[in-house]
């Protein structure tokens, strides 16, 4: 049955789609920002499984996000912890079960998995990351995002009764993605233990940088383009009217949006900057890179309805987050080759208490309604809106954290009880690359070295 529409509507209908596939194309360009970042960050002969492993997320998420994953977060609009209707998927446009939204989401869910990938890097099977990837993205993800982005997710700030009459905004995801991530790598990264060589004896950490700071600052800029799409384009629908506004939409925050994402990335890394200088004593350039990537994090949650001015303050501080935490880290001698815990759970657990203490109820009215425009609705503490979305931004923290704790902590403790989760000894000093994917990623520069480590490899073996 073909649906019948005005001519206004198919405008609207045609502006909504096209923003919003420019939006799913651009948070997938960060799939490529990831692959660089994570590539450049570790050693030189674990490159191409780093990189195979982020090409896996994509193709291994876009499967399992289409046969459960997509069902369980937008399937379902009864049920407020799980979604169903498995399939719906069909040219209903601006619905939940629109091929458009279907895309923007997969992006997101992949995205998942990408976080998780730099925690266990350089010592992880790759059956083992094909195991989490699916299991992630296709029911640990979508389930948080169900809750809090569904309209009828028990967390969610779009329902007619949300809780504490607030629910919880996480514009873009600082818990829903990164959060959920970080915590999954948490869990790998801990199970597995440290990389072979990355403390000594008494517990001193050795450092061991990535091979190749080009490839870190190329994603870094990769990932800050598709940022562009990950919070702007969270505003699915241009065309939508604003309460006690006329002949205006969603166009008019989108600016807004992308302005409070790009000074908190930018506050980050310049604290960042200054603050490594006076730490090791020299500028280091991957450092403000995952400084500007802890600002983003921690912005996505309240991108759409802070002021510039908070977006500031909420850089300043996630850089503080982070360096505060890479040092803790270092001391309990956690490894995490590439600070995603750090990052992504640090970052992206302040990001959900900066919006409870800075959103501005203007700007909540905007974005999370659309009807009543006398609608008085709370926001944040220290802009006069009491705690109620404080408290609801705490339980999303305290229930992602668990949720991800109870579902992949159990999947890498059994995957290493059965001996699939970590690369033998030997392997991991020979390199993932040469020892599970055939060669080098860089063949022309490893030609005279390739067969005396490949014969080295097999003496080990022997």
């Amino acid at each position: 049955m073909i649906m019948e529409i005005s001519w206004e509507q198919s405008v609207t209908y045609s502006i909504n789609t096209i923003y919003l596939l420019f939006s799913a194309y651009l948070v997938f360009v960060m799939q490529l920002g990831f692959a660089m970042l994570c590539a450049g960050s570790v050693r030189a002969k674990n490159a191409m499984n780093i990189m195979l492993t982020n090409v896996v997320d994509a193709v291994v998420g876009s499967i399992s996000y289409y046969l459960f994953g997509f069902a369980f977060a937008f399937g379902d609009n009864s049920n407020p912890f799980i979604g169903t209707n498995f399939f719906a998927l069909k040219d209903v446009p601006n619905t939940s079960f629109d091929y458009s939204f279907f895309l923007y989401q997969w992006a997101f869910a992949i995205a998942v998995a990408g976080i998780t990938s730099g925690s266990i890097a350089e010592r992880t099977q790759f059956s083992a990351y094909l195991v989490f990837s699916f299991f992630l993205s296709g029911f640990v993800y979508p389930i948080v995002a169900h809750w809090v982005w569904s309209s009828s997710g028990w967390l969610s700030a779009s329902l007619s009764n949300p809780l504490f009459a607030s629910g919880a905004i996480d514009f873009a995801g600082s818990g829903v993605v990164h959060l959920v991530g970080a915590v999954a790598g948490f869990w790998g990264s801990l199970i597995e233990g440290p990389r072979v060589g990355r403390f000594d004896a008494f517990g001193k950490p050795i450092q061991m940088r990535g091979h190749n700071a080009t490839l870190v600052v190329l994603g870094t800029f990769l990932l800050w383009f598709g940022w562009f799409g990950f919070n702007p384009g969270s505003f699915d629908k241009i065309l939508v009217a604003y309460p006690s506004t006329t002949n205006q939409g969603n166009w008019t925050a989108i600016g807004r949006t992308a302005v409070t994402t790009t000074l908190a990335g930018s506050m980050a890394g310049i604290v960042t900057l200054f603050s490594r200088r006076l730490l090791v004593g020299h500028w280091d350039a991957l450092d403000v890179c995952n400084g500007v990537l802890g600002g983003f994090v921690a912005i996505t949650s309240g991108c759409a309805v802070v002021e510039p001015w908070a977006a500031i303050v909420c850089g300043f501080i996630a850089a503080w987050v982070l360096i505060g935490l890479n040092i803790l880290t270092l001391k309990l001698n956690f490894d995490d080759p590439l600070e995603a815990t750090q990052l992504h759970g640090g970052c992206g657990a302040w990001g959900l208490i900066f919006t409870g203490l800075f959103a501005k109820e203007e700007f909540v009215i905007q974005v999370y309604d659309s009807v009543d425009t006398g609608v008085v609705r709370p926001h944040g503490l220290f802009t006069g809106g009491g705690w109620e979305l404080l408290g609801c931004q705490v339980i999303e923290l305290l229930v992602i954290a668990s949720w991800v704790s109870a579902t992949m902590g159990p999947v890498f403790y059994a995957l290493h009880r059965l001996r699939i989760l970590r690369i033998s000894v030997d392997e991991e000093i020979a390199g993932l690359d040469i020892s599970r994917h055939g060669g080098y990623a860089y063949n022309a520069h490893h030609d005279e070295d390739q067969p005396r480590f490949y014969a080295d490899y097999l003496r080990m073996q022997d």
